[in-house]
């Protein structure tokens, strides 16, 4: 299953500390501030049960994840309330980020699989 890359733009965007409880994934955040020296560059790294780490995802950066086995148990925290007419997304597999993501069909559920891609994306 792979959700993402999903954000929350504007006044209503959210930092999110990541964690697992049960199973692993492949975490990934990617920097959409226009500002930024990294704008458009992405980070990724193996949450788990096992390894106990968290990933700081702050503002101005997109989240996606993909589990890396069944049963798997995903915790979030965020710094303000989800707002829902400020969500936006972008593509899974968009060319421009080529994210190195470790399956190839994954799962995905309709909002995910209608993301547009990162040119078509809405950053301001």
């Amino acid at each position: 299953v792979l959700r993402g890359l999903h954000y929350q733009k504007g006044e209503h965007s959210q930092a999110k500390l990541v964690r697992v409880a049960s199973g692993s994934i492949f975490d990934v955040a990617v920097d959409i501030r226009k500002e930024s020296d990294t704008f458009g560059r992405w980070f990724g790294t193996v949450l788990s049960a096992r390894n106990k780490r968290q990933l700081y995802v702050p503002k101005g950066m997109a989240h996606g994840f993909c589990t890396l086995e069944a049963e798997t148990t995903v915790l979030y925290k965020a710094d303000a309330f989800y707002h829902a007419a400020s969500d936006r997304g972008i593509r899974w597999d968009d060319p421009h980020l080529a994210i190195d993501w470790p399956v190839d069909v994954p799962i995905l559920s309709g909002k995910d699989e209608s993301l547009p891609s990162w040119e078509d994306a809405d950053f301001d």
